[in-house]
């Protein structure tokens, strides 16, 4: 290879010649960030340009050029191997400048034309000289063509042009004009280029890998169809016009990714990570020699599965209506982990191995095996890794639909039958499960069921999930618990045991009327409700725990109809599943928390008796003596395991930060109930957090400032995520200005598209503000870490000795700069050092304090973004 540097005039001027751009480079991407940058650097070299200073050029980046195989000595075609974005905008503007000075300079227009933009004595095609892509083509030769051209409206290209038009006129404004042609010349003889150019027989295709593959700058499948055209070195063009444009202008360049992976799982491939497509797919053609025959074969396949994936993106697109419906139902449900098993069964389907109706009875299955286990809490860790292997499990020597049916029910599948089903339904807290809209979508089936002969239309209906006996209870309600309670029981321990089970749950649109007002006043407003089971709700005389345990019966039978069972004969392990829920969250009881077997039980589902019996018998429960009774004390049945001998328990206790009151009941304020134990393994949603729906129904005092602001420091303490246990840590050592005045920006950095990356464990956390994927290497950066401090308050750090090594901040100017922006911050005064010269400057995170401060800092952090975002990704 040979590597130069040049200019834009150098490379491109002279004689006919041609730059194509092959047919598995993406389209043309640049959007206005990249449009911004690139202006502003043309207008400092124009502006050099007219002070005559003698200044260094601007780089703009690398051209990789390899010969075409249409090549002639008489007229030079190079394929754009890399730099395919950058010679694009750079003819476009030309072409804008053309334009622009066409009526008064036609001259100039004309040379600009010949030199730059096309081949006069060429035609066709040849009359370019640059060839974008197919999908590009045809829309940049109308703009290179001239403005008296039919141009197609819209896409990257027409948006390119437009903005160069309107940089011309503003450049044109009588009080600071521009001179075009210093504009001209800054972008053809300022802005420098290093052309690598590739000679017959080089292998373009392992460039292209070295160039992209390792900095990840092309998604898995721009890598893959890259490579796929690079093999059709005679059928491209017809493949490509036939079936690779529809399939891309059917598909975003994430779904076509997915796609792509879908047809290797349905190939049999039932391990390969979405993140290794490329790489696998490669392998797959390699093995078998990669002809032209076998590519063409596999981009026809993938059109063809292309309108099958659609159904799934798009379900209205199904023409039966059975499947259709269940379509819609796992869409709303986010049901994506199940797209292999939907493949297949649609894929089937059209190739004639099974009919609509057991397409439907199969889905039915899928949408049963989701549901049931949701209601019963099993965990979804692994539904990945089940759906992705039934191509290959599915059984052969029965029916698709019945094959499906059978390996779902496997013993290790963790299907629920029908009497787990009908247990959790009666006693577990279902609105401590899933996802908020899959909560809905339970409720929702369960209303049709009654089969109204005026069904409501939940698309339109703006329903939300009620708590017929309400989470916060009045003195009311409490009486009518306590005339409910068995001998010992308190009313506060029954309404926490009930009021999350789906016996207490309906839908309504009235949820700030209902509010938490007596059953007599719900009565009257659930009766005018268009939904059957608010009907019959208002038709019991009260609502207490007779009337919840009857209702969930009744919904269980109803659940048991609409959801199909699995098989019988296969072993059950749903009990040990229970208790291994309860071992988790106690396991992850914060220090200076306890909890009761009343909240325990409820979390799990169960029974407070029964959970202290498991607990007396089951040795190394870790922190099972910090279960008490509801009223902060040890049982007077507690005994320690054999295997568990840990001495006096109260000691133990006051060890763990659990204070205690005159007479002797552990603080109140430290008892986590059942909502704060969900909190702890995830078991309400961050979206619809226990409570969220009532919230038009509090009163204004408990929304105040203070109140908020005491459920963030009690949830700081009830969950422990990563960045909980940052912001936990942060508390401890700082104060809660400081705190709020973190997580504030931490708000504002993720509205910038921002993320938080925290890292460590319980003793030590640091959070790191990363834009792009920080997970894979080259590909993100952090301007910013923070740490919680080790009884010292906590600290920013600003990686300067990081940052120089990352584009486009290994320009010291950059690095300068963001120094200056940090130091306008008052109380900050960052000194810039010399690599090994001590550790990166800092300062303390209590000066975010002041709201102007935060005000400065997420201005500066919104430059970085602009400056990264703007960075040559050519």
């Amino acid at each position: 290879m040979q590597v130069r540097e040049t200019l834009f005039a150098d490379l491109v001027q002279g004689r006919a010649q041609q730059f194509q751009v092959p047919l598995y480079q993406r389209t043309y991407s640049w959007a206005e960030k990249q449009l911004r940058q690139l202006w502003t650097d043309i207008l400092e070299q124009a502006e050099l340009l007219e002070s005559r200073e003698n200044a260094s050029t601007h780089f703009l980046g690398s051209v990789v050029l390899a010969p075409s195989p249409q090549n002639e000595a008489t007229f030079p075609r190079w394929l754009v191997v890399d730099g395919q974005q950058r010679l694009t905008t750079l003819s476009l503007a030309l072409a804008a400048i053309r334009d622009h000075i066409a009526e008064a300079e036609p001259d100039a227009a004309e040379r600009i034309n010949e030199d730059y933009l096309i081949n006069k004595r060429k035609s066709g095609n040849d009359h370019l000289r640059l060839l974008p892509t197919q999908a590009d083509r045809a829309q940049f030769a109308a703009y290179v063509r001239g403005p008296f051209s039919e141009k197609a409206a819209g896409g990257a290209v027409a948006t390119a042009y437009g903005f160069f038009r309107r940089k011309l006129v503003e450049a044109a404004d009588p009080v600071a004009p521009q001179d075009v042609f210093r504009i001209e010349r800054a972008i053809t003889s300022r802005l420098t280029l290093v052309a690598v150019t590739a000679e017959r027989g080089d292998n373009v295709h392992r460039i292209f890998e070295s160039l992209n593959n390792t900095g990840l700058k092309l998604s898995q499948a721009d890598l893959l169809r890259n490579y796929l055209f690079m093999k059709l070195h005679t059928r491209g063009e017809q493949v490509y016009e036939t079936y690779w444009l529809p399939l891309q202008d059917s598909l975003s360049n994430e779904e076509l990714e997915q796609l792509m992976w879908l047809q290797l799982v349905l190939d049999g491939d039932d391990r390969v990570r979405r993140q290794d497509l490329y790489a696998a797919q490669q392998q797959r053609f390699e093995r078998g020699a990669a002809s032209e025959e076998a590519i063409e074969a596999y981009i026809r396949e993938l059109h063809r599965r292309a309108g099958i994936f659609r159904r799934l993106l798009h379900p209205e697109e199904e023409p039966n209506a059975s499947v259709r419906a269940h379509l819609r139902r796992l869409d709303a449900w986010q049901a994506q982990v199940t797209y292999p098993a939907l493949m297949l069964l649609l894929d089937r389907r059209e190739l004639g191995g099974l009919d609509s109706s057991d397409t439907a009875r199969a889905m039915s299955y899928i949408e049963s095996f989701l549901v049931r286990r949701m209601m019963c809490r099993v965990p979804t860790n692994n539904l990945s890794r089940i759906f992705q292997a039934v191509p290959g499990q599915l059984p052969l020597d029965v029916p698709v639909a019945d094959g499906l049916h059978q390996l779902l029910s496997a013993d290790n599948r963790f299907w629920p039958n029908d009497e787990e089903l009908r247990e959790k339904i009666q006693k577990a807290p279902f609105y401590q499960f899933g996802r908020s809209q899959q909560r809905k979508m339970v409720l929702q089936r369960l209303e049709e069921s009654y089969g109204h002969p005026e069904p409501v239309d939940f698309a339109a209906a703006q329903l939300t999930i009620e708590h017929v006996m309400p989470q916060s209870p009045g003195d009311e309600w409490l009486r009518m618990l306590d005339e409910d309670a068995a001998s010992g029981e308190l009313a506060e321990d029954l309404h926490s045991r009930l009021q999350h089970t789906l016996g207490n749950l309906t839908l309504t649109a009235v949820n700030s009327q209902l509010s938490n007002h007596p059953f007599e006043r719900k009565q009257d407003l659930l009766r005018g409700s268009h939904l059957e089971m608010n009907r019959r709700i208002a038709a019991t005389e009260r609502w207490g725990v007779k009337e919840i345990r009857a209702r969930a019966d009744e919904l269980a039978d109803r659940a048991i109809a609409l959801w199909p069972a699995p098989l019988r004969g296969v072993g059950r392990a749903e009990r040990s599943r229970d208790w291994h829920l309860a071992h988790q969250v106690l396991a992850a009881l914060p220090h200076g928390t306890w909890t009761s077997y009343g909240d325990l039980a409820a979390f799990i589902g169960s029974g407070a008796q029964a959970v202290g019996s498991h607990l007396a018998k089951t040795p190394r429960v870790a922190n099972a003596y910090r279960v008490l009774t509801s009223e902060g004390k040890v049982s007077d049945g507690f005994r320690w395991t054999p295997q568990d001998q840990g001495g006096d328990v109260h000691a133990r206790l006051t060890a763990d930060g659990i204070r205690f009151t005159a007479n002797g009941a552990a603080d109140p304020a430290q008892r986590l109930s059942v909502d704060d134990l969900a909190l702890l393994v995830g078991g309400a949603d961050d979206d619809q957090a226990v409570g969220k729906e009532d919230t038009a129904q509090r009163t204004p005092e408990s929304q105040d400032e203070e109140t908020r602001a005491d459920r963030f420091y009690r949830q700081l303490v009830a969950e422990n995520s990563p960045e909980r246990r940052f912001f936990r840590q942060l508390a401890e050592d700082n104060s809660r200005e400081t705190v709020e005045a973190v997580r504030a920006l931490f708000a504002r950095w993720e509205e910038l598209g921002g993320s938080i990356n925290v890292v460590g464990g319980d003793n030590a956390t640091g959070a790191f503000l990363t834009l792009g994927e920080s997970g894979a290497p080259g590909s993100g950066i952090s301007p910013l870490s923070l740490t919680p401090g080790c009884g010292l308050g906590g600290n920013a750090y600003v990686g300067f000795q990081y940052l120089a090594a990352q584009e486009p901040f290994t320009d010291r100017v950059l690095c300068s700069e963001l120094l200056r922006h940090l130091n306008e911050l008052e109380g900050v005064d960052l000194q810039m050092r010399k690599p090994g010269q001590g550790p990166d400057p800092s300062f303390r995170l209590s000066v975010l304090e002041k709201d102007r401060n935060r005000e400065l800092l997420v201005e500066t952090l919104t430059w970085f973004r602009d400056r990264w975002e703007s960075r040559d990704t050519d």
